[in-house]
């Protein structure tokens, strides 16, 4: 079984390279924390496969989100703390699984690699 973890990562903002790394880190981190124990070993004793997709704004992102959720996926939005490159509150991205690559693939393979 392949499994893979994407995040989503807005493009109508500006992020820096460091800032965008960063925000992709946390919704990389939070979502493996939110996720079954046991899959999350498996995912990392194959590598921990990540994948970083476009999405054209917050609408999209959210669009997203829910068909995640409907497909019984972890997901987790990264909203920015605002101390440097955006507003406070500002949602830059958001990821989804560890999970099956099957699963993941049915609702995010129309997106764009960044």
């Amino acid at each position: 079984m392949e499994l893979k973890q994407v995040i989503l990562v807005r493009t109508d903002i500006k992020l820096s390279a460091g800032k965008m790394a960063a925000q992709v880190a946390h919704a990389a981190v939070n979502c493996v924390m939110k996720s079954d124990n046991d899959l999350v070993r498996e995912w990392n004793s194959f590598g921990a496969k990540k994948v970083v997709l476009k999405v054209k704004n917050d609408g999209e992102l959210h669009k997203y989100e829910q068909a995640a959720k409907d497909a019984g996926l972890k997901t987790c939005v990264i909203s920015d703390a605002g101390l440097t490159e955006v507003p406070a509150g500002t949602e830059t991205c958001m990821g989804i699984g560890p999970d099956k690559e099957e699963k993941i693939d049915d609702i995010t393979s129309s997106l764009s690699v960044f």
